[in-house]
């Protein structure tokens, strides 16, 4: 076809024009290239880190939860006060056909069928203020979020997920119903952008998304939910949220969580697991010795049974860490320091590299400023952990 004399008009733009990942001013000043098309052709347009539920540097399970901690899944906490007993696991029950492998699974093992008015359960997840710029809150151009996930539970009802803004003291809150017992449902909810209160640009915590599973009188008013972004109200923040701690029956389970940029939901955005991974060291990281005389380093001897090494992180923290270790160590010069992980401790401590002190009692003298190896002593179990969370 000739075109002598005259100037084509191009075809409309479709979702697959901007698969190649560049957006020029032609795409975007076509009608049907939408915000949303944009979006969801975005790599990390997730907010959320490890919705997949598939990281767990902690641990698969931890039994006997009463009050707030990180449990197992990466970057996810568990806050609880007076609301039972719980066991939280990394559970392969998905649902069919949608491409997970893991959920976050909460299990009531000691029920409170009265609560007090501050008891509360959350599942949340906290979100540092400088990956959240692009939202534009506390600005007239403020862009609105939206929220999907896959949730299951036996007790069926009302239950309530809420976004905390922790730099300004603002929420904002909406109810999604769980309706068929013991049956996966995926769930939307769309929230508006906020034109009051910028997030700070920097690496605190800026905006948290919690899940509500039990709320006392002092967060659930009835009929009282903030639907609009408003200064913090407590009563507000779980209104009509049923009560998961009733029953050692209750279990509750959810995977493939999604915050966005938008009012409409798009796929799951599935990452490859070393980048997973690498995403969640940034706020936690675990060494474990793979067996029994594992090697966390090289150093030097500082005396006697005293030495000194450098550990590199993977990636860089977030802060500075703090270190946890658990198991038992040695050093390895001209002679053998031995003691457990309560003899490490972590000095000159910055993002990207911690210096270890190993100060024993067991063993023998080495001679100073000799080289020396550090590492597990005869624990396949030994670890050394460090926490940059929000």
């Amino acid at each position: 076809m000739s075109y002598i004399g005259k100037t084509p008009t191009p075809a409309p733009l479709t979702s697959s024009d901007i698969t190649d990942g560049i957006i020029t001013t032609a795409k975007i000043a076509d009608s049907s290239v939408t915000t949303e098309k944009i979006v969801a052709d975005t790599n990390f347009r997730n907010i959320i880190i490890n919705g997949s539920m598939d990281i767990a540097q902690r641990g698969t399970s931890v039994t006997g939860i009463t009050g707030s901690s990180y449990n197992t899944i990466d970057r996810f906490q568990t806050g609880a006060s007076s609301a039972g007993t719980w066991t939280q696991s990394q559970s392969t029950d998905v649902p069919t056909g949608q491409g997970f492998a893991t959920s976050l699974k909460m299990d009531c093992t000691t029920a409170n069928t009265s609560l007090g008015s501050s008891a509360r359960l959350q599942i949340s997840q906290k979100i540092e203020g400088q990956n959240l710029q692009f939202l534009k809150k506390g600005t007239s151009s403020a862009v609105s979020t939206t929220v999907s996930f896959w949730v299951k539970s036996n007790k069926t009802g009302i239950y309530i997920v809420e976004l905390y803004d922790s730099d300004n003291t603002r929420h904002i809150a909406k109810s999604y119903t769980i309706s068929s017992a013991n049956t996966w449902e995926k769930k939307t909810l769309t929230y508006a952008g906020d034109t009051t209160g910028a997030f700070g640009n920097d690496n605190g915590d800026s905006l948290a998304l919690y899940f509500w599973l039990v709320a006392g009188s002092t967060f659930n008013a009835s009929g009282n939910l903030a639907t609009s972004w408003s200064a913090i109200s407590n009563s507000a923040r779980a209104s009509d949220q049923v009560n998961l701690a009733d029953s050692t029956s209750n279990e509750w389970y959810v995977t493939g969580v999604q915050l966005e940029a938008g009012s409409v939901a798009s796929d799951f955005e599935f990452l490859p697991v070393d980048v997973n991974l690498q995403r969640c060291q940034r706020y936690y990281h675990k060494w474990v010795s793979e067996h029994v005389y594992a090697n966390i380093t090289i150093g030097k001897v500082q005396s006697g049974k005293n030495a000194r090494g450098v550990y590199q992180n993977k990636v860089q923290f977030r802060t500075a860490p703090s270190l946890s270790a658990d198991g038992n160590f040695r050093m390895v010069g001209s002679g053998t320091g031995t003691g457990t992980g309560s003899n490490i401790s972590v000095i000159r401590n910055n993002t990207y590299v911690q210096f270890l002190d190993f100060v024993f009692s067991g063993g023998t003298d080495s001679t100073g400023n000799q080289a020396c190896e550090m590492g597990a002593n005869n624990d396949a179990d030994a670890e050394i952990a460090f926490s940059a969370e929000l």
